[in-house]
């Protein structure tokens, strides 16, 4: 197989698996933070969930190759979704210790 033929046909392909692969095991951020008590963390991590789907939109399109730097922005935006709900819970944690 000539490398052009790879590179057109079959490197397309191969990315396009692994993608799909990639996004259907990681999971999009959750939006778990009460908007009723923490709407400011809410809103934020309803932004993280966006740009994260966006994130999924621009590797399905594979107009370019991302190398890597689509799903490593995306593993952090699920770092930021997790430190937002620890964020809530600890301003309910001290919450509860002024009352």
């Amino acid at each position: 197989m000539k490398a052009s033929t790879f590179t057109t046909t079959v490197r397309p392909v191969v990315l396009g698996v692994l993608i799909g692969l990639g996004s259907a095991i990681a999971q999009a951020p959750k939006e778990n933070v009460s908007k009723a008590l923490h709407p400011n963390l809410a809103r934020a991590q309803k932004q993280s969930r966006e740009a994260y789907e966006s994130i999924t939109m621009a590797q399905q399109a594979n107009e370019f190759d991302l190398a890597g730097h689509a799903a490593k922005a995306k593993e952090l935006l699920e770092q930021v979704n997790n430190e937002l709900k620890l964020a809530a819970e600890t301003a309910n944690a001290n919450k509860k210790k002024k009352q």
